[in-house]
């Protein structure tokens, strides 16, 4: 099993309860992470939120490719209809130079009603935008020669898109995708998977499984590396530190509850529904002592996960350390094989 982080940064310190620190904590704290062995990051990317969210993922994460030497850098996503193609697959291309190889390109459609409005695209032409987007990025990165594109969005002449990525023949695409036809897209065109950090391990359990499936029908080969499941983190010593740590997600899940898809994700959509929630039970966030989030990553193993990005509000050095050495040992084992099968 493998660990990383997933986020952002924010632009005003202490503005809200989050995912997010300062963007020069951040950078420290991506770096702490890189030197403790952490497999990678993925940020997210969103616009016109109000909330100081990461809006230009491409930029903070090529200047995190000079302060680290060994994570990988993930987008988590970029939405590709709002995106032109051609100067993505430039940029993209740029960061797996500069970063030697370490980029994996998270792409998505978007669900946000807001962005959309904001960027004045209908939000029905979301698929037919990203297929096209598609398209021309793999065409971007794999053509030998120019070559000159003419579809119902974009146009391009006699071009070629330099420099070539690093990595062949492209970087690792992921999708994030929540809905069950979301995930068994993922898996059929040969995606890799971020799932979110509100789905139950048994629901994230479940969603391998659809992606698992169809992966292996289209005529993939699935390994645990392949999905990324997203974790908020929270290392407790004592009852009142658990308190405060369930204190704190609430309010996360407050502020964060649009994200929610899939079954029984309207819950998620109502504030209030946290009110009383029982977070003990809802087996998603890993709260707990060291022993207790190991019974619970253990439980995501056995259900084909093998790569955990955590969250912690906090952006705490200290817990990343901790975790470094107090939960990380108990699963070096299937670190090391997972590392040989990926050659």
């Amino acid at each position: 099993m493998k660990f990383g982080l997933f986020g952002g940064a924010k632009t005003t310190p202490g503005s809200g309860v989050g995912d997010s620190q300062s963007y020069h904590k951040f950078l420290d704290y991506v770096q702490a992470a890189d030197d403790l062995d952490y497999a990678g990051i993925f940020l997210v990317e969103h616009h016109f939120t109000g909330q100081s969210q990461v809006s230009a993922s491409l930029n903070l994460l090529s200047y995190l490719a000079a302060r680290t030497r060994r994570m990988r850098l993930g987008t988590a996503v970029v939405v590709l209809p709002w995106h032109n193609p051609v100067l993505l697959a430039e940029q993209v291309a740029t960061l797996d130079l500069l970063s030697n190889g370490r980029v994996d390109f998270g792409v998505g459609k978007g669900y946000r009603d807001n962005e959309f409005e904001s960027f004045c695209i209908p939000k029905e032409e979301a698929t037919e935008r990203f297929d096209e987007c598609m398209e021309i990025l793999r065409k971007s990165w794999t053509s030998s020669n120019r070559f000159s594109h003419h579809g119902k969005r974009w146009h391009f002449e006699n071009i070629v898109v330099e420099p070539r990525p690093v990595q062949t023949p492209h970087p690792p695409f992921w999708m994030g995708a929540g809905s069950r036809e979301g995930i068994a897209r993922a898996g059929r065109e040969g995606f890799n998977l971020l799932l979110d950090q509100l789905a139950p391990i048994e629901l994230c359990v479940d969603r391998v499984a659809i992606y698992r499936k169809a992966l292996e029908e289209a005529g993939g080969t699935y390994h645990g590396a392949r999905v990324g499941c997203t974790r908020a983190l929270m290392i407790v010593r004592s009852e009142e530190e658990r308190q405060k740590a369930f204190a704190m997600r609430r309010r996360t899940l407050e502020a964060i509850g649009a994200l929610a898809r899939g079954p029984g994700a309207e819950r998620y959509l109502q504030p209030s529904s946290f009110a009383d929630a029982d977070l003990a039970k809802e087996n998603a966030a890993l709260i707990g002592t060291p022993d207790e989030i190991i019974r619970q990553l253990k439980q995501l193993q056995s259900g084909g996960v093998e790569y955990v990005l955590l969250i912690d509000a906090s952006g705490n050095v200290e817990t990343l350390r901790r975790f470094a050495e107090e939960i990380m040992p108990s699963f070096a084992e299937t670190t090391r094989t997972l590392s040989a099968v990926r050659g």
